[in-house]
């Protein structure tokens, strides 16, 4: 069979699948988008309008009276535990989400973890509790509410914050919580040339320049940075935080950490960062049972290879509106599968309690299954949006070391022609079964900058729509533009000079089908107006280095999902890390203001250490770089939007820089039947921003609020 017979092939097989599929993603949710996304004028569906929706913005009143789990309250009449008022710091955090309803203590969870090599868990086993977070975003990354941090503030310009900690917080065993143990990791590990913990960027300034932390008493942080540093209440609610995995520490537990530590115990060798990693896996929580940890969990056990088991923190600092002191869920138990269809199997038949899609590769394909099995299961197929700005996505190497091809593919006129060859439609309806919109591809559809007026709906509109039209007699006209035309008869087009132009699809050959199946359709399009494309799968281990190295071609197996601003992750929006579309100049931004800034100068970029480059003088690069540098010492929001505006119209003019397929698809999540508190799509304020990891879900939603129906039917 052709290999043009076997693509259309696949393209019949797939749209097959969608077909059925879409049939049952209706049955589980309106493929109507929020009416807060920027491009929708649909009203919302799915679910009652009266849903109770979002969460408050101010803290609520501290409950006038407390209640605690019956297991716990045994402990107390023994004497093994003190009273739940002791327990408990001055002012617990009130959950403000407007869904959740006071529930019942008791039970277990089971659930499924797929990674579990040489003892680190996947990070995403830390995604189920924000409770290591200094602060909280709220609504969907719309607000910043309190965490660990009970009130903040900033002097008139933002270079200094006064973050004012909860009185009486405690440790997993116990023991206060004071600023002691954020100044430990501070002092005793970021900036202990000895330990590899560095400053996260919630502790840099504009310029690089790391802020100083000062704790004037046990509930007072300060931090004091060079310039204005407005981003940083945002920046405190990103990520889980606490231990190894998404984002930094933030905090140790000074009084058993010491023991591992040389400064405070002689015992341990000089070179103690590099054995073993003991103490990394020592004050790990999530690999150690001994390490005292704030999340509403604790590890109680962990079977290499089989199982995790967490069970209730008694300590936990956060309770409901009503006073009942929170997990309600007494144990969480992990089984480790890492066979996706035998994790999938568990699932049809029962086994598991609750799934969040996101880290076990549950997907839309998978609907249509769960929710045959649903009398068997027991399980709600519940559908979050995923707030992706892009879906699966395509972007060249800038930076490509082959000085003919860069030139080409720095020509927006080819990037925008082989945009507009791209079928969306298609890849709609086989990948993403007819759900969220076709876009170029833009940061998350939810980000503040997209909602704050009506420039900025326009501006999301402007970009999204760019080069999405399917148009190939016109990608056609821009590449004869370009002089990249059919030279030699054969039917493919060739550079200007006339070499063989081969584009490759480049991806890491571990990646998921749903990045596979939109390369199907890339070769397919490209090839349809004369490129010769070509999926090139590489060996996992070697991709990140071959990416920043600019060794190679193409991107074609990842997605933008970040906000809620463009600001706190503006990896995508402007190249200032070698990750993305422009590596080596990414790595010249990175290295700025380093030891290594005025290095290797006479040496070709792409043998520097680490291989960098210095972006066209004027060039889009250089203006994106200008343009952030203003907004990290903006201290007015509305100047920082319009600022981004700016930055997004560079990528509409010069652009696309990366490309998208389908914006804001859902995310599949799977929840017993019994199991409450669990949000739907109508209660989340912008409908669930389920994708990015710097908006930790489903932490965000406090699965501490969970409960069981009737939780003596769901014991271990």
């Amino acid at each position: 069979m052709s290999e043009k017979a076997t693509l259309k092939r696949r393209t019949f097989l797939y749209t097959s699948a969608a077909t059925a599929g879409a049939v049952m993603l209706g049955a589980c949710s309106s493929n109507e988008q929020s009416p807060t996304s920027p491009g929708s004028t649909k009203k919302p569906g799915g679910g009652p309008s009266d849903a109770p929706k979002g969460s408050e913005t101010k803290p609520l009143t501290k409950p006038a009276k407390f209640n605690e789990s019956p297991m716990l309250a045994e402990q107390v009449k023994a004497g093994s535990l003190p009273a739940i008022e002791q327990r408990l710091p001055e002012n617990p955090y009130v959950i403000p989400h407007k869904w959740v309803k006071p529930g019942k203590f008791g039970g277990n969870l089971m659930m499924i973890s797929d990674v579990a090599t040489g003892g680190a868990i996947a990070a995403s086993n830390k995604e189920y509790s924000y409770g290591h977070s200094l602060l909280r975003w709220l609504n969907d990354g719309l607000n910043i509410g309190p965490g660990l941090v009970e009130s903040w503030e900033s002097n008139d310009d933002a270079s200094e914050w006064t973050l004012h900690f909860r009185k009486g917080l405690k440790w997993s065993d116990g023991e206060p919580w004071t600023t002691a143990d954020i100044m430990f990791w501070w002092e005793d590990l970021v900036l202990n040339q000895d330990h590899t913990d560095v400053p996260p960027d919630e502790c840099k300034s504009g310029t690089g320049k790391v802020a100083t932390l000062t704790a004037p008493d046990e509930v007072t942080l300060v931090m004091k940075f060079d310039v204005p540093a407005p981003l940083t209440a945002d920046r405190l609610a990103m990520w889980v935080n606490g231990t190894v995995g998404n984002g930094p520490k933030w905090m140790v537990p000074r009084h058993y950490a010491q023991q591992f530590h040389p400064k405070y115990n002689k015992k341990v060798p000089k070179n103690w960062a590099a054995v073993g990693g003991l103490f990394e896996r020592k004050v790990d929580y999530s690999r150690e049972p001994a390490c005292p940890t704030m999340t509403g969990w604790k590890l109680k056990s962990l079977k290499e290879g089989r199982t995790i088991s967490w069970e209730r923190n008694p300590f936990y600092y956060c309770v409901m509106p009503n006073g009942d002191q929170l997990p309600y869920v007494d144990t969480l138990t992990m089984s480790i599968v890492q066979d996706k269809q035998v994790g999938k199997l568990q699932m049809t038949q029962g086994k598991l309690d609750y799934v969040h899609g996101a880290f076990y590769s549950v997907d839309l394909p998978d609907i249509s299954t769960m929710k045959q099995s649903e009398s068997t299961s027991g399980l709600d197929v519940v559908l979050w949006d995923g707030g992706s700005g892009t879906g699966s996505i395509f972007f060249f190497n800038y930076d490509h070391p082959d000085e003919n091809f860069r030139a080409l593919i720095r020509e927006p006129k080819f990037r925008k022609a082989l945009s507009m060859a791209v079928n969306r439609s298609e890849i709609q309806k086989a990948v993403y079964f007819n759900t969220g919109e076709q876009t170029t591809g833009t940061l998350s559809p939810k980000a503040k900058e997209y909602l704050a007026s009506d420039e900025g709906k326009q501006v999301y509109k402007d970009w999204r729509d760019m080069a999405v039209k399917y148009d190939p007699e016109a990608a056609k006209k821009l590449l004869d533009e370009l002089g990249v035309v059919d030279k030699d008869g054969d039917g493919m087009r060739e550079f200007p000079n006339g070499q063989k132009l081969t584009v490759r699809l480049d991806y890491p050959a571990d990646t998921s089908d749903e990045h596979k199946k939109k390369n199907n359709y890339l070769e397919r399009d490209w090839k349809a107006i004369g490129i010769n494309a070509k999926q090139n799968p590489v060996a996992p281990d070697g991709w990140s280095d071959s990416w920043k190295a600019g060794k190679l071609t193409s991107h074609t197996a990842w997605e933008v999902g970040d906000g809620p601003n463009h600001l706190v992750y503006p990896q995508w929006l402007v190249p200032i890390e070698p990750e993305r579309y422009c590596p080596l100049e990414g790595q010249w931004y990175n290295v700025r203001g380093t030891p290594d800034e005025g290095k290797q100068l006479n040496v070709d970029p792409y043998k520097r250490t680490p291989p960098r480059m210095e972006p066209e003088k004027g060039g889009p690069v250089e203006q994106l770089w200008k343009l952030y540098d203003q907004t990290k010492v903006e201290p007015d929001e509305m100047k920082r939007h319009a600022l981004v505006w700016e930055m997004i119209k560079i990528h509409i003019e010069h652009g696309p820089f990366f490309m998208g397929t389908v914006a804001n698809t859902p995310r599949v999540v799977l929840a017993k039947k019994e199991l409450k508190n669990i949000p739907r799509k109508e209660n989340l304020a912008l409908g669930g921003f389920a994708n990015p990891w710097i908006h930790p879900t489903p932490a965000v939603y406090d699965p501490e609020t969970f409960y069981w129906e009737n939780p003596d039917q769901h014991t271990v």
